[in-house]
């Protein structure tokens, strides 16, 4: 039974939160590494990590302490001026990946926006004007309406009519698909190496190449999606570097702040064409946030999270591969600590609500499958832990 505290928050969010999304019953207050605490100090094991956002875990603290000694010091001087924190972060990134430039803003849709406008910019100002977006069936960028009208997400393509123009949906992985679709108005393809999601959808190795061959023979900018995929979730920095490409843009969220509100957009300097006005943001590269990303991307750095990532990312899947006979799973799947499998029936949502009273967070991205996004501090216990909630969710829920 709930005891007060919380069912007197839970009316209060009925009275005074617009209804978005389906929660359950109970009010998170607390975190510490792999762990959520609500209002009556029931423990949750987190296996989704906000939608891999908190690569370090829960207050982590490096993030903490950049919090701390950064608001002292210096919280937002506007986005009329330099600060040098912002310098400081766009260098770090630029230093440790294939591109020249950075943009800071606060969400994934914020930063795809950026990128889909600097790739209209270069189209208007090198390619006649064109400003078509190619991007793929049951990916996923955002919930703007330029962001939902780029995603490829079915259930979406009626919402909020009409949304933006120029985007064209394609089948993932299917390289044939993009080549028919590309016409003069083509100024960029946009993915993500692995959709999210969409449910672990990872792109093939010989897929990305012939994209990025695609482009350059086009003249078509290829811009990746890695708000999900970068900063070590799945084995290398970036999920990019797998496939041995260089993009022309790409984008980041999530991971990049462990938590804190926090994007960014990179691109090589030729498509670096915005003039003063055309985008901005009044807290993008504000210092309390270039401070925090400062110090968790450099932890993930120092520490070779990536490496780690991939390391209990085979892990966990040894142990799921130990459980698919018992229960029909199938398709186990992902790179590092972005993981899916598949479930023999449409029973996702009932696993997830099973064993959130057991003390575990998983999440169902699509009705048969199962993610795990974990923090990428995640330890050997941790994995035996969420398995043994797991395999007895699954014996209750599968037989």
């Amino acid at each position: 039974m709930m005891k007060g505290k919380t069912s007197e928050l839970l009316e209060m969010a009925q009275r005074c939160l617009i209804y978005v999304t389906d929660r359950p019953p109970i009010v998170m207050e607390r975190g510490e590494g792999m762990y959520l605490f609500d209002t009556e100090e029931n423990r949750y094991l987190d296996f989704v990590g906000g939608w891999a956002v908190t690569a370090l875990g829960h207050c982590p603290p490096v993030l903490v302490k950049a919090l701390k000694e950064q608001a002292d010091v210096l919280v937002n001087c506007s986005p009329a001026f330099f600060n040098d924190k912002m310098i400081a972060f766009a260098d770090l990134l630029v230093r440790h990946s294939c591109f020249d430039q950075a943009w800071f803003g606060n969400s994934g849709a914020e930063v795809n926006e950026a990128a889909i406008k600097l790739a209209r910019k270069f189209g208007a100002l090198h390619k006649k004007g064109a400003y078509e977006i190619i991007t793929t069936e049951q990916s996923f960028h955002g919930r703007t309406l330029a962001m939902m009208s780029a995603t490829g997400k079915p259930a979406w393509a009626s919402l909020f009519e009409p949304k933006a123009a120029g985007f064209v949906h394609v089948p993932f992985n299917d390289l044939n698909a993009i080549q028919k679709a590309v016409s003069d108005k083509t100024i960029a393809i946009m993915l993500e190496p692995i959709q999210g999601e969409g449910g672990v959808n990872i792109g093939d190795a010989e897929y990305m190449k012939r994209i990025r061959k695609l482009c350059d023979e086009q003249e078509i900018v290829m811009i990746v999606d890695e708000v999900q995929t970068g900063l070590g979730r799945c084995g290398t920095l970036f999920a990019y570097q797998q496939y041995g490409i260089d993009p022309d843009i790409m984008t980041l969220a999530k991971g990049i702040g462990s938590g804190y509100p926090l994007a960014a957009v990179l691109a090589k300097n030729k498509f670096c064409c915005f003039a003063a006005g055309d985008h901005g943001g009044t807290y993008g590269g504000n210092s309390l946030g270039m401070a925090v990303g400062i110090a968790v991307v450099e932890e993930i750095i120092n520490r070779d999270l990536s490496s780690y990532a991939a390391k209990m990312g085979d892990y966990i899947m040894d142990k799921l591969n130990a459980e698919a006979a018992k229960f029909g799973l199938t398709r186990i799947r992902g790179k590092g600590l972005l993981l899916a499998f598949d479930l023999p029936k449409d029973a996702g949502k009932e696993i997830v609500s099973k064993v959130l009273p057991k003390g575990l967070l998983l999440n169902s991205p699509q009705p048969a499958t199962i993610r795990l996004m974990p923090p990428m501090i995640v330890e050997r216990g941790h994995v035996e832990e969420m398995i043994r909630i797991l395999s007895a969710t699954l014996k209750e829920v599968l037989g």
